[in-house]
């Protein structure tokens, strides 16, 4: 990941962190892999204690800010523990890639 984008996910990091507890926040995506285009969209995996809609829209709004600050789409993929445990997110092919591949910050 370059050094920019590290940029970016350690403020987005810190804001997110004065809202709310994160359990685990990843890049993952091309960023993550070092083969990114300049319009690539910068995607981030966030694991939360509970999520409700005025929080999703917290996070997706504070994306928004922090991408637009930077010229940068960020993009959220956003799930809490029990979804993981007990749902069918747990099971997804997607996950288990955002895991093994994803760099944690």
């Amino acid at each position: 990941m370059e050094n920019f984008d590290h940029q970016i996910v350690r403020e987005f990091r810190d804001r997110l962190d004065a809202m709310m507890p994160v359990l685990d926040l990843r890049v993952f995506g091309s960023r993550a892999r070092g083969n990114a285009q300049e319009d690539s969209d910068l995607d981030i995996f966030l694991k939360v204690p509970e999520l409700d809609r005025p929080l999703r829209e917290q996070i997706y709004d504070l994306a928004w800010e922090i991408g637009f600050k930077y010229d940068r789409i960020i993009s959220t993929f956003v799930v809490t523990e029990d979804q993981i445990t007990a749902g069918a997110v747990g099971a997804s092919p997607v996950l288990a890639k955002i895991l093994e591949e994803g760099i944690a910050v």
